[in-house]
């Protein structure tokens, strides 16, 4: 038996290796030339993971030689790239296949390719990653400009940088991390700050030769390591997300308060304090961006962009602003998922009809209306600063779990019911106005109707839920 999975980043990376530790032939779909997911797309200066390094790996796939507590962004596409092909996986990859639709055929699911590719698979796994659409937002007199721009998740190495006017548009994690990458490099640096954002610091320290030896010679150790990294990740961050009260969340808004304080300027820090409290957007994790943000050629600018001009950009206080080049840091559509493929599900429901105006899914992994099909990091999951490994993971057992009731059943198909997934959802929503999410900010966290589109209750709970399903939240057929 043959399963398809959507997408060869991190999480269908891991599909497909627990599917053929399963027994399952697998096909895995992705639509760009080589795998890797977010990893792959973004290779901005500065690039690095906000996890820390030993906690963003397979459980069964420790890497003991990360150089940094942050790992940079190439050394992890490398990790995921190494693990694929230690298991088998990249050769399972049909590259330059972007899957376009998804039929249910009433015991299996018709599957379409760009390239004009047709199968059938009794089980997809949609592993398509959560920030993989550029939101290039409408900026008037953009195509005037006759510098170079672009996304920084679609970023040009063959434009010079060092020496150059640079701009950087928005203040999410990207626009700090090259902030801190090209302010040392380039002639002239701004940043343009629509909103301030609370900056944990971050000090990324090198794993010196003897650790990483440590690590390789004691596994047991280096996994005992892990461990502790994961019960201050998840535990505590799930804690001070969910409980504004709690003394977890008061020890990260006083570092995060305290960091900002170092801004020895005081007009400056006034432009970069928040108007809402930490963690209501997702936690900046940074070593340097106050220092580099305050060099004589780096500037804030926190005047409205009014429109690009042939040499740069006017904003609303009629300043002009000269460039070399400007780097749109304007993050991502959040909410596509696996869109735009076009998913018909039971009776020729349309996904885009059932995700309107938001995205839903039983805890996340799947939809009713839509069997066999099961989602990696999907709608409602846990987000923010957690190891989406660690997520995946556990929603990999969780769907395998499902796989194998079909099979000792003797069905041919699973579905969570309408009834489960209302009343979870109904669930979420309320204890979504709990979280320091809904304390007045405006984020990406949110979903169209102003809730948060994520995990709002505690990791344990996520844990809890993901050990085994419960059987009476299906249909079998």
């Amino acid at each position: 038996m043959t399963v398809a999975v959507i997408g060869s980043g991190m999480a269908g990376i891991l599909a497909a290796i627990e599917l053929k530790k399963a027994g399952f032939d697998v096909v895995v779909f992705e639509k760009a030339s080589t795998l890797g997911g977010t990893w792959r797309d973004n290779t901005y200066p500065g690039l690095s993971c906000d996890v820390p390094a030993h906690s963003y790996t397979f459980s069964f796939a420790r890497n003991p030689d990360w150089s940094m507590h942050y790992a940079p962004g190439p050394e992890i596409r490398e990790y995921f790239q190494r693990v694929a092909d230690e298991f088998g996986v990249t050769e399972c990859i049909r590259f330059n296949r972007e899957v376009t639709s998804l039929e249910w055929m009433n015991t299996h699911w018709h599957l379409s390719t760009s390239s004009g590719y047709h199968g059938d698979f009794p089980y997809v796994f949609a592993a398509t990653g959560v920030l993989h659409h550029p939101n290039i937002p409408d900026m008037p007199g953009i195509e005037d400009f006759e510098g170079a721009v672009f996304h920084s998740a679609r970023w040009d190495h063959n434009i010079p940088l060092d020496g150059k006017n640079v701009a950087v548009i928005g203040t999410g994690s990207t626009a700090i991390q090259i902030t801190s990458a090209l302010v040392d490099r380039v002639d002239e640096f701004a940043l343009f700050q629509r909103s301030a954002q609370w900056v944990l610091p971050a000090p990324n320290p090198e794993f010196s030769e003897e650790e990483r030896s440590a690590f390789r010679g004691d596994p047991t150790a280096h996994e005992e390591f892990v461990r502790e990294l994961a019960i201050t990740m998840f535990q505590r961050t799930s804690s001070a997300v969910t409980e504004p009260d709690s003394v977890e969340y008061q020890k990260v808004a006083a570092l995060c308060r305290r960091n900002l304080n170092s801004v020895v300027d005081e007009e400056l820090r006034k432009q970069l304090t928040p108007d809402h409290q930490p963690m209501c957007k997702r936690l900046i994790a940074s070593a340097d961006f106050y220092d580099k943000i305050q060099r004589p050629n780096a500037r804030l600018v926190t005047s409205p962009i009014d429109t690009f001009t042939a040499t740069g950009i006017r904003t609303a206080d009629g300043i002009e602003h000269e460039f070399d080049v400007v780097v749109l840091a304007t993050g991502f559509r959040s909410d596509q998922f696996i869109r735009p493929t076009r998913v018909i599900g039971v009776n020729g429901t349309d996904l885009d009809d059932i995700w309107s105006p938001s995205p839903i899914a039983y805890l996340s992994v799947m939809v009713p209306g839509f069997p066999n099909l099961f989602m990696l990091n999907g709608p409602n999951g846990p987000i923010g600063n957690f190891s989406l490994i660690e997520i995946a993971e556990r929603q990999m057992s969780y769907c395998m779990q499902l796989i194998s009731e079909i099979e000792r059943s003797d069905s041919q198909a699973v579905v969570p019911t309408s009834e489960a997934t209302n009343a979870f959802e109904s669930e979420r929503r309320d204890a979504a106005q709990h979280t320091i999410w809904m304390s007045g900010c405006n984020s990406w966290y949110l979903d169209a109707t102003g809730v948060p589109a994520s995990w709002t209750f505690s990791y344990d709970r996520f844990v809890e839920e993901m050990s085994a399903p419960k059987l009476d939240a299906f249909t079998m057929s």
